[in-house]
């Protein structure tokens, strides 16, 4: 079985008092998160920066390591196993204004209701969820 390590980041702005989440479209099909592979001596949470500017073109961004959580998954690969492990964090933009890399189909910025029903994945709801929850909760912060 092939072992992966990934991060990434729940990207969200903030607008008129709104907090609003970006959600990717995946070529295929599913609605997630900014993520990608950690490229070898490199730090998680500047994998999560890089792929943020790479595949959205957003480099404006705080990144809150004090959240942290896993995800872990297998998927398949010309017939075999994968295990996926894929670390996320928050980040705030500053900006709305997305340019879109090949790997995706789309994009949305989406307030919390919509955001969770949107998303694919229940490992992905859950982690909204958590940090949605972490957001709220940390409101006297700079957000």
């Amino acid at each position: 079985m092939r072992i992966e390590k990934s991060a990434g980041a729940v990207l969200f702005i903030k607008k008129n008092s709104e907090i609003y989440y970006l959600l990717l479209n995946y070529p295929a099909g599913h609605w997630d998160f900014s993520k990608g592979r950690i490229e070898k001596g490199e730090e998680k949470i500047k994998t999560a920066r890089r792929e943020i500017k790479e595949e959205t073109n957003i480099s404006e961004i705080n990144m809150y390591d004090s959240f942290k959580k896993e995800i872990k998954y297998n998927y398949k690969v010309h017939g075999k196993l994968v295990e996926k492990t894929v670390t996320f964090f928050i980040a705030q933009s500053f900006s709305d204004k997305i340019k879109l890399s090949f790997e995706h189909k789309d994009y949305t910025w989406l307030k919390f209701d919509d955001a969770l029903n949107k998303i694919t994945y229940n490992n992905s709801k859950q982690l909204l969820v958590e940090a949605n929850n972490f957001i709220n909760t940390n409101q006297s912060k700079k957000y």
